[in-house]
C-alpha cells in the first residue's frame, strides 16, 4: 500500500463532490446557457465573473481542476501501484472525465437539450463513484482486509442484494437528473417524471434497506461492513427529508421572481446527498465482494483455502487482473 496514492485518490474524489455540488449550483441558478462560448467563456478564459457565469464559469474551472487532478492520479497509478486492474481502472477514471467534458461543451452548443444535460449529470455520479473506487482500493482497510470465517447466510447472497441496491439507486440518479433538467426554475415540472421518481425512491428504500439492515443483522461487530452500511442507512433517512423538502420548495418557485436560495439550497443539497448514498452503497457493496463467500455457481460451498484462491474474483474489479 501507498499512503500518499490513497491520500491524492481521496483527494480526486473530494474534488470531483465538489464539482458535483457546482453543477447542481448551475441547474438551479439557471445558468447553464450564461454564456453561448466553450470552451471559453465570452471569449476569454477568465471573463468577469458576474450574475449567471459566476456559477457556469465557475463549474467549468472546478472540472479543469478535477480533470488535471485526474491526469495525476492515472500518473500516480502508473508509477505506484503494482496491481494492473487498479490502473486500468484509472485509464477508465481518465476516459470518463473527458467524455463529461464534451458532454457539457455539448450541453451549451446544443441549448441544453435534455438526453444530453441528463446524461452529463448520470455521467458525473458515475465519475464520482469511480474516484471512490480507486480510493477505497488504495486504501490500508482494503488491504489488510481478509476473509470472514463465515458463509454467506440467507436465502438471497448479501452481494446479490447489495447489487441490486446499486441498480436502484443508479436508475433512481438517471430519473432524478431527467427530472432536474426537465423544466427551468420557472417552469413545473413534468407530473410523470415526479411520479417516476416517487416510485425509484420507495424502491431504493426497498433495496438499500434491506441491503443495509441485512448487514447491520449478520455481521454485527465487523466494522469492514457495519461502517458504510451504517452510513448508507442514515444518508437515506437525510436523502429522503431532502427529497420532500425539495419538492416542496421547488413546487412553489415559479411564482419567485428568481430562483431562490431556499430553493436551490435544499435542492442542491439533495443532489449532494444523493452522490453520496450512492458511492457509500458502492464502498458497501465493494466490501461485500471482497470478505464474503457464498456457495460456488450455488452448488456447495467451497473450503477455505479454496476460496482464497479464488481471490481476484472477489470483486467486480478483480475480473480486471
Amino acid at each position: 500500500m501507498n499512503k500518499g496514492l490513497n491520500r491524492f485518490a481521496i483527494l480526486v474524489a473530494g474534488a470531483t463532490f465538489c464539482l458535483i455540488i457546482a453543477g447542481a449550483l448551475v441547474t438551479s441558478h439557471d445558468a447553464g446557457l450564461a454564456t453561448s462560448d466553450w470552451p471559453l467563456s465570452n471569449g476569454q478564459f477568465f471573463p468577469k465573473m458576474v450574475g449567471n457565469l459566476f456559477w457556469e464559469h465557475g463549474h467549468r474551472m472546478v472540472a479543469t481542476t478535477v480533470g488535471l487532478l485526474t491526469i495525476g492520479l492515472l500518473i500516480y497509478l502508473r508509477v505506484r501501484e503494482k496491481r494492473q486492474w487498479v490502473r486500468r481502472l484509472g485509464v477508465f477514471a481518465l476516459l470518463a472525465v473527458i467524455a463529461q467534458g464534451l458532454l457539457g461543451g455539448l450541453t451549451v452548443k446544443l441549448m441544453l437539450p435534455l438526453p444530453v444535460s441528463a446524461a452529463h449529470a448520470t455521467l458525473a455520479q458515475l465519475f464520482f463513484c469511480t474516484t471512490v473506487s480507486v480510493a477505497v482500493f488504495t486504501s490500508r482497510s482494503w488491504m489488510e482486509a481478509r476473509a470472514l470465517p463465515v458463509e454467506e447466510k440467507g436465502t438471497v447472497p448479501l452481494r446479490y442484494v447489495c447489487t441490486a441496491a446499486l441498480v436502484a439507486i443508479f436508475l433512481q440518479l438517471i430519473i432524478g437528473a431527467t427530472l432536474r433538467h426537465s423544466a427551468t426554475w420557472d417552469q413545473h415540472m413534468p407530473a410523470g417524471l415526479i411520479l417516476a421518481h416517487i416510485g425509484g425512491a420507495l424502491a431504493v428504500v426497498v433495496a438499500l434497506g434491506s441491503a443495509t439492515l441485512t448487514v447491520l443483522r449478520r455481521h454485527n461487530g465487523q466494522n469492514f461492513l457495519t461502517r458504510p452500511a451504517t452510513l448508507a442507512l442514515m444518508l437515506l433517512i437525510i436523502q429522503l427529508f431532502l427529497g420532500v423538502a425539495a419538492y416542496i420548495t421547488r413546487l412553489h418557485s415559479p411564482s419567485d421572481p428568481q430562483p431562490l436560495n431556499p430553493m436551490v439550497s435544499i435542492t442542491v443539497a439533495h443532489v449532494a446527498c444523493g452522490a453520496l448514498v450512492f458511492a457509500t452503497t458502492i464502498v458497501l457493496t465493494l466490501r461485500v465482494f471482497k470478505v464474503l463467500h457464498g456457495p460456488v455457481l450455488g452448488v456447495v460451498p467451497v473450503a477455505r483455502a479454496e476460496v482464497r484462491s479464488l481471490d481476484s474474483f472477489q470483486t467486480p474489479a478483480g475480473m480486471l487482473r
